[in-house]
């Protein structure tokens, strides 16, 4: 615990882990776990498959739990 998966569009290596390290961070900082608790991955989709591997069965089946959507704060 936690763990968290970042589904997203190609980006390269060193902004891929740019960007896990600083949600890293803020899971050690702010959620008050050990680092050996935390795994994170990164799985690129590609922009012409979002809808159907990402959209349709991760976010609209679980908009309920959607913290943020579409860029807009759900609390």
């Amino acid at each position: 615990m936690p763990y968290i998966s970042v589904k997203a569009f190609p980006k390269d290596e060193e902004t891929k882990k740019r960007v896990v390290d600083k949600i890293n961070q803020v899971f050690l900082e702010e959620w008050g776990c050990p680092p050996e608790a935390l795994t994170i991955s990164v799985e690129e989709v590609a922009p012409d498959e979002w809808n159907e591997q990402v959209k349709r069965p991760e976010i609209d089946t679980k908009l309920d739990k959607m913290m943020i959507l579409d860029g807009k704060k759900q609390y």
